[in-house]
């Protein structure tokens, strides 16, 4: 007598294009993690929807920032044209084989990231491999291609798609991205100079740096830092924890550098400690929970 065999069970089919997206964006994921765990802490304070996209930003801004900060022996202009063309035929095919420029993209097309704050960005990087002596209108060109275009990208991010609120907006992520540039300026001064070869700041000489040239540039930081605040204040809460955590990190690290000396900047990288940072992430938590932010 015949018996019947059990029937035949089909291994599950695998969406590879969606498992390739998965990785991709696991890269740029792991990317963050790897250069800063202050970002990091900051982006799982967002709203989970966003992870993603935040990650696939930060991966992208950070690999054109390696190409024109890390890799002396290469050339460093051929790089990064490559990096640009690159770039932008991701987003025009939809598909890159780099899973940085992969993530990015999805990110781009998901959330109307425009092509101008992109091509601000790569610009400003361009600007990087540049011997150029900085006026107010090359200083505010960088800043704004280096910083503001990135706080814009995420600022897409969290409005996804109400225009209005990312008008209203735009203006106060502008000066927050400002600030937080300003900041790394001031503390990076002696690297930035001994290393690369830059001083940011108009007018300014590395060797005339003193206490008043100091006082100066705190101000400016301090007129963006307040005019930031005002727009974390309206961000959707989905987004305020985490954009608030990143402004208290930065208040914090441009107190410490507003109690010090030029001559102390001059001499060393201003840091705030591990376990300081951990304390400013509880204390934004709780400020956030109590809706005080």
């Amino acid at each position: 007598m015949a018996t019947l065999s059990p029937p035949a069970v089909s291994p599950p089919v695998v969406d590879h294009v969606a498992l390739f997206d998965r990785a991709s964006l696991a890269c740029s994921k792991r990317i963050t993690q790897c250069y800063s765990t202050s970002f990091t802490l900051g982006i799982r304070t967002l709203d989970v929807r966003f992870h993603e996209a935040i990650y696939a930003i930060y991966g992208f801004v950070r690999w054109a920032d390696e190409i024109v900060d890390t890799f002396h022996d290469r050339d460093k202009a051929a790089l990064l044209r490559e990096f640009r063309e690159e770039t932008y035929r991701a987003i025009r095919e939809q598909f890159s084989m780099n899973p940085v420029l992969h993530a990015f993209q999805l990110a781009v097309r998901r959330y109307g990231i425009d092509r101008e704050f992109i091509e601000a960005f790569l610009r400003s990087m361009a600007m990087d491999l540049e011997d150029l002596c900085y006026d107010e209108p090359l200083y505010n060109e960088y800043i704004y291609g280096s910083a503001e275009v990135v706080g814009l990208m995420c600022l897409r991010v969290f409005c996804e798609g109400d225009e209005a609120e990312f008008e209203r907006l735009r203006h106060p992520a502008r000066r927050l991205g400002a600030a937080f540039q300003k900041i790394n300026f001031l503390r990076d001064l002696r690297s930035d100079y001994e290393d690369r070869g830059r001083v940011y700041f108009p007018g300014l000489r590395y060797e005339c740096f003193d206490d008043e040239a100091k006082r100066a540039i705190e101000a400016d930081i301090r007129a963006d830092f307040e005019a930031g605040y005002e727009g974390i204040k309206a961000l959707p809460r989905t987004a305020r924890l985490g954009v608030y955590m990143a402004y208290v990190y930065y208040l914090k690290l441009f107190d410490k550098i507003r109690q010090q000396p030029a001559t102390r900047i001059l001499a060393g990288r201003v840091r705030v400690p591990d376990n300081t940072k951990l304390l400013l992430l509880l204390g934004s938590y709780f400020r956030y929970r109590l809706r005080a932010i």
